[in-house]
């Protein structure tokens, strides 16, 4: 085990002790000067847009660290409907967006997972719906209605009292308590939306307030809720069979709710409770429908330098079929997942003063869940289960960034096409839960001081309990099943689909979800556990910092130093390549018992922060300081099997997790320029710089033998994939940003933020040292209007290209192209309680275009995405809405 040098330790421990000595001794010196918290900020009743920018360029000019803020405009109104667009518009941050919704948050050019997301200053658990992806350490910010929250801070720079965690920051979501709303106030809206392709969604939400006229006790309940089916229309490219291109629709039957209830009491001088209950819910089932056109045949240009088993003779890059053309095969298959993931927190709080003194205690704890409760496959073939589509007639461009599929016939097709009886793939068929939870406990206290410019220390100490657990199950079919699919419990095919859905510029039948997945579970007797998916890993986090204020006259901030401890384990089956398989053949030589590795780290994390106020209007700010992101946990589960015994050849992968990784560490600087004016009005220069250290690197070895027999394949060759820190990189940047009211009631804003940075190439499948989810260029321009009466804004956020990486081998490592959204919102105040709005998401229709982005010669990444390929593309749609909100 790596040991700390001694004297970081020492002086961490040192800090704290000497910072009892100091309470004490500032007991006995008389009262300090009372001085303004930084709580109190959101206590200012905040209404309209222009109020909304001044309380966030406060909260900025007043911090000692480098902080962003979104502030609501009123209650339940965030400047924008969905949370991640919401901080899209900081600058710094960009936002992936993943089916439809600001999902990921990345911020100065690092990786979403470097990004740690708090709600109230505490950790949120986490997970995903969709079984495809990664399991990583980022916040689904798709779970949060925006009209529960009431605020954002973004730190940038870290120091010595923030949880550790994310080097590229930390980001806390702030929920609204009773005591600082007027008593009964109430809150309630109701929107329509509806898109240019997605079918219409409703939404409500509502809050209500009370606080007793002492203003000593006071209850908070809000609540939303939306409905309504998201639908993804556009092309992908699997390039496994014979140069396949298939349109696609993926559609998502999504209902999402949340609920808050906060209760927060004084009930003597100086001490103050809380207690506030989250808990928030997305149901997500979906389908995904491809109508693959096997070219291939007709293929009349190549990329000879992209060649594998799947393209012996390079992948097809443009091909013309003709009513001269020969018949081609014709695929159509539906992925069919009940999906959800929810998220509860319950957390108590409890501050007192005495004296000169503070001491904050919390303690909660947050549990998630999430997954896939089953995952279903329904196909069918023209070679063997007599599917009869239209042949395939006109032309496949894929010499562009976009594929173009120009149809000479039509192409729209119906059931009669399919045969009259479908039944589930059994191999296809799975169920993959994961959960997450937390408990939590932390101790603060806070001496005001009055030791010349040393105002106040700070001190505390954090521990938490995280637990992580993924597993899988195959079921135990009650009917009889051969390689070549079901041979009983079909079905109508009547019965499977319902009413049609586009891809492609035609029409497939669609997906009937509900029924597919009750299909499926009729034939199944039971579920068996898959050993080789199960995997939880337990974290016991220990922190305990120590930080000084300091304020004189033109130059205040703070210093510290943060020492955390951390023991992992990771619990797993152990494949011992003797125990025999039981009702699911993928669990022989998988031992029936689990087994247990450890390992331990720790660290100290110093930090300072300076702010100078050269004038009343101008601060110049300057920090540095390090900070932590932990490994993926992807990257610390024992043994995980991908491929097995499914409908691809050569994609079997045997990954082997590490619990002995480090986190990567970052030393990172900031250094700004701010000029204050006006009400709200600023203008400011950043720059920054991170060295990174410790990264996880992938080390791929293929034609392996582990003890395993594919059943599809009848050989035991595997890709063995394997983790270790190794390299660092860099990240450098440039943040401007300007904001200015005329006092018309117009105002304009815009940001642009540079990020240069690299990553070691041999981190990553692709071998490309850039950070994921990072574009070089980003930037955000808004104009808005307002007076008693109307306001509108107008809104536009580009962000250049950038790396998206996900470890399942069907999607694999790709470039996002260039991303631009112009959003307008008009609002009317009706009466002073009443308001109608109308927002327009995507006004240019801008399409999500991904293209391969490795080398041609990088056979350790599938076809489609290597030599910039066109492998996905997504139809850009615009999304309305209307809303009529009351307040009273």
């Amino acid at each position: 085990m790596k040991k700390v040098r001694q004297t970081p330790i020492a002086a961490a421990v040192s800090l704290t002790l000497l910072g009892v000595a100091f309470a004490a001794q500032a007991q006995q010196a008389g009262q300090a000067a009372a001085k303004p918290e930084a709580s109190q900020l959101d206590q200012v009743v905040i209404t309209g847009i222009r109020a909304s920018l001044e309380t966030a360029a406060n909260i900025k000019k007043n911090a000692t660290a480098v902080v962003d803020a979104v502030s609501a405009e009123d209650v339940g109104k965030l400047p924008d409907a969905d949370v991640g667009q919401a901080l899209g518009r900081i600058p710094g941050i960009s936002v992936g967006r993943a089916f439809g919704q600001g999902a990921a948050v990345s911020i100065r050019g690092t990786d979403p997972q470097m990004t740690y997301t708090t709600l109230n200053g505490q950790t949120v658990a986490s997970t995903g719906w969709y079984d495809q992806n990664d399991i990583d350490r980022s916040f689904n910010y798709s779970l949060l209605p925006a009209e529960l929250i009431g605020g954002m801070e973004v730190y940038k720079s870290s120091q010595a009292n923030l949880t550790e965690g994310g080097i590229g920051g930390t980001v806390i979501v702030k929920t609204r308590k009773p005591l600082d709303l007027k008593a009964n106030t109430a809150f309630g809206s109701v929107r329509y939306g509806d898109g240019t392709i997605s079918d219409p969604e409703k939404e409500f939400s509502g809050l209500y307030s009370w606080r007793n006229e002492a203003r000593s006790f006071g209850v908070l309940v809000a609540a939303g809720q939306s409905k309504g089916d998201y639908i993804r229309r556009g092309v992908e490219a699997d390039s496994r069979w014979n140069s396949d291109v298939a349109p696609t629709a993926f559609i998502q039957e999504r209902k999402r709710t949340a609920f808050n209830v906060a209760l927060q009491a004084r009930p003597v001088e100086g001490l103050e409770l809380g207690l506030n209950l989250m808990k928030m819910e997305l149901n997500a089932n979906s389908s995904n429908a491809s109508d693959y056109l096997m070219h291939d045949p007709n293929c009349d240009k190549r990329n000879t330098a992209v060649s594998s088993a799947f393209n012996p003779n390079g992948i097809c890059l443009h091909s013309t079929s003709s009513a001269t053309s020969g018949p081609t095969h014709k695929f159509f298959q539906v992925w069919a997942r009940g999906a959800s993931m929810d998220s509860d927190s319950v957390v108590a709080d409890a501050h007192y003063t005495l004296g000169n003194a503070k001491f904050d205690l919390v303690i909660g704890s947050t549990k998630a869940s999430g997954g896939t409760s089953a995952t279903t496959n329904y196909q069918s073939n023209s070679w063997a289960t007599g599917f009869t589509r239209p042949e395939w007639k006109g032309t496949i461009d894929a010499t562009g960034k976009q594929i173009q599929i120009n149809p000479s016939t039509n192409q729209s097709w119906g059931l009669s096409s399919l045969p009259s009886q479908m039944a589930a793939q059994s191999w296809a068929t799975s169920a993959g839960p994961n959960k997450d939870k937390e408990k939590f406990g932390q101790l603060d206290a806070t001496f005001d001081l009055d030791w010349g410019v040393i105002t106040a220390f700070k001190t505390g100490v954090r521990m938490a309990d995280h637990t992580f657990e993924k597993r899988s199950f195959r079921p135990v079919w009650n009917v009889t099943f051969d390689d070549g699919g079901p041979l009983h419990a079909t079905t109508s095919t009547s019965t499977l689909f319902d009413g049609s859905v586009n891809v492609g510029g035609w029409s497939v039948p669609r997906a009937d979800i509900g029924a597919m997945l009750r299909n499926t579970a009729k034939s199944i007797g039971s579920w068996v556990e898959d050993r080789s998916g199960y995997g939880e890993l337990n974290e016991k986090n220990r922190s305990v910092y120590g930080l000084f204020e300091f304020d004189t006259p033109g130059l205040r901030g703070n210093f510290g130093l943060r020492y955390i401890s951390t023991k992992a384990t990771s619990t797993g089956y152990k494949f011992d390549g003797v125990t025999p398989a039981d009702q699911y053949s993928g669990n022989q030589n998988w031992a029936k018992t689990t087994a247990s590795t450890k390992s331990t780290y720790n660290d100290v994390l110093p930090s300072v922060n300076l702010a100078f106020d050269l004038r009343k209007d101008l601060v110049l700010r300057a920090t540095a300081s390090q900070a932590i992101t932990r490994p993926n946990f992807a990257n610390m589960f024992g043994v995980t099997v991908s491929g097995y015994n499914d409908d691809r050849n050569g994609n079997e992968t045997w990954t082997v997790g590490n619990i002995g990784l480090k986190p990567m560490k970052s030393s990172q600087a900031d250094i700004g320029l701010e000029y204050y004016y006006g009400r709200g009005n600023m203008l400011s220069a950043t720059y920054f710089v991170k060295d990174i250290s410790n990264f996880v690197v992938a080390n791929v070895t293929e034609n392996q033998k582990v003890g395993l027999v594919d059943p599809r394949t009848g050989v035991d060759n595997w890709t063995v994939q394997s983790f270790q820190n190794a390299g660092g990189g860099k990240i450098r940047g440039l943040e401007l940003q300007a904001s200015h009211a005329f006092g018309n009631g117009f105002g304009a804003l815009g940001n642009y933020t540079f990020t240069e940075g690299n990553a070691p190439a041999s981190s990553y499948l692709d071998q490309l040292g850039v950070f994921t989810q990072s574009s070089k260029h980003n930037v955000n321009l808004v104009g808005y209007y307002e007076n008693e009466r109307y306001f509108g804004r107008l809104a536009y956020n580009w962000r250049s290209k950038y790396m998206i990486r996900e470890g399942a081998y069907w999607y694999g490592n790709r470039m996002h192209d260039a991303y631009g959204t112009l959003d307008a919102s008009l609002g009317w105040n009706i009466t002073k309680n009443l308001k109608l709005s109308f927002e327009a998401i995507n006004l240019t229709k801008e399409d999500d275009v991904q293209y391969g982005a490795a080398a041609a010669s990088n056979t350790g990444i599938k076809d489609p995405l290597r030599a910039g390929f066109p492998a996905w593309s997504f139809k850009g749609e615009t999304t309305f809405k209307l809303g009529l909100s009351a307040k009273f």
